[in-house]
C-alpha cells in the first residue's frame, strides 16, 4: 500500500542514484540481507535503537538494489527471486532477534513470522496465476516501519516490553488482514 503510493515519486530519485552506483544489484541485495541479519543480532542483544537503525539501512539497500537493476537495465528474473528470498530471511531474523531478547512473547513472535511469510507467499502464489497481487494494508515496507517506530518508542521508554508486544501484535494483526485481503482479491479475480 505505502510502496504503491510512494513508488512513482521515489523511482525517479532512486533511479538517479542507481545510475551512479556501479555494482551488481545482487551484491547490494546480499549486503542488505547481511545488514538485516546484523539488525536481528542487535535486537537479540537487547539494543532496540541500533536494531531499528540497521533496519533503516537495510531498507535503503532494498530500495537501491532495484533502482540499480532498473536504471542500468540489469533487471533479471534471478535478481527478483534472490531479492524476495533474502527479504524472507531478513524479516524472520529481525523478529527472531526481538523474540530472543525477551521483548515479545515467543508465541506472538512466531505468529508475526507466520503472518509475514504468508503475506509474501500469497502474493507469490497469486503471481503464478498471472495476477499482480499488491493489495493489502501491510506490505513489507509497512511492516518494517511498524517495527522501527515501535522499537524507537520502546527504547525511549527504557526498553518497554509492553510497547514491543503491542508493536509485534499490531504487525501480526495487520499482516493477517493483508493475507485475507489478498486471498479475497485472488478469489474475486479467479472465481469461476
Amino acid at each position: 500500500m505505502l510502496n504503491d503510493k510512494l513508488r512513482p515519486r521515489t523511482n525517479r530519485i532512486t533511479g538517479e542514484i542507481g545510475q551512479k552506483i556501479d555494482i551488481n544489484p545482487n551484491i547490494v541485495t546480499i549486503i542488505g540481507l547481511l545488514i538485516s541479519l546484523f539488525a536481528g543480532v542487535l535486537y537479540a542483544a537487547g539494543n532496540l535503537g541500533a536494531g531499528a537503525l540497521f533496519i533503516i539501512i537495510s531498507g535503503f539497500c532494498d530500495v537501491i538494489d532495484g533502482a540499480i537493476a532498473r536504471s542500468q537495465n540489469r533487471k533479471t528474473r534471478f535478481g527478483g527471486f534472490l531479492d524476495s528470498t533474502c527479504d524472507r530471511f531478513a524479516d524472520a531474523s529481525i523478529i527472531i532477534g526481538i523474540m530472543y531478547s525477551g521483548f515479545v512473547d515467543p508465541i506472538l513472535g512466531a505468529l508475526a513470522i507466520l503472518a509475514s511469510l504468508t503475506v509474501s507467499y500469497v502474493r507469490s502464489r497469486a503471481e503464478t496465476e498471472g495476477l499482480k497481487c499488491t493489495v493489502g494494508i501491510a506490505e513489507r515496507a509497512e511492516r518494517l516501519l511498524i517495527i522501527v517506530i515501535g522499537s524507537v518508542i520502546a527504547a525511549l521508554l527504557g526498553g518497554s516490553h509492553t510497547v514491543m508486544n503491542i508493536t509485534i501484535g499490531l504487525l501480526t494483526i495487520l499482516s493477517f488482514i493483508t493475507v485475507f485481503q489478498r486471498v479475497y482479491f485472488v478469489w474475486n479475480e479467479l472465481n469461476d
